[in-house]
């Protein structure tokens, strides 16, 4: 399905702990590795908590992609996006999943529960998956943006 082995490292909290059940059902054999940071069930838990784990595992390479769940993929992008290295995405539809890894090289895609069905968010899990980064004048910005990280001046 995907024109290389990818590692996906995934997390959501409570609001998004169904879709990411589904999405591992449904992921799972088509990945090299698919493994699960949590949350466990839909009793309250913390966002940030959930973007580290995963961000962290990303930055370090330990994993390819990272995939985010909450209630609207908002939170889950803004902590995940505190880590450096971490380049996250909150998509709503196939062009933001295609362009935030074409022009972003975003490592982190969010998603939003309850904004989202389930057979939409796998089609954006796909595109967000199977896009490769388009590097060219694209590749200036997101050196510029690793700079950011490294708190350089631009």
């Amino acid at each position: 399905m995907y024109n290389s082995p990818v590692r996906i490292a995934i997390a959501s909290d409570h609001a998004g702990f169904t879709l990411k059940e589904a999405l591992k059902r449904t992921l799972g054999p088509s990945v090299e590795r698919l493994d699960d940071f949590g949350t466990d069930s839909e009793e309250s838990a913390d966002y940030p908590d959930f973007a580290a784990a995963v961000g962290l595992r990303v930055a370090s390479g330990e994993y390819d992609r990272g995939i985010l769940i909450c209630g609207t993929g908002i939170g889950m992008t803004i902590a995940a996006n505190k880590i450096p290295g971490v380049r996250a995405a909150t998509v709503w539809d196939e062009t933001t999943a295609r362009l935030c890894r074409s022009h972003n090289d975003a490592n982190v895609l969010a998603l939003g529960a309850r904004e989202l069905s389930p057979e939409f968010a796998l089609a954006l899990v796909r595109v967000f998956l199977e896009t490769p980064f388009a590097g060219g004048r694209h590749q200036r910005r997101v050196d510029k943006v690793a700079a950011l990280d490294r708190r350089e001046a631009c």
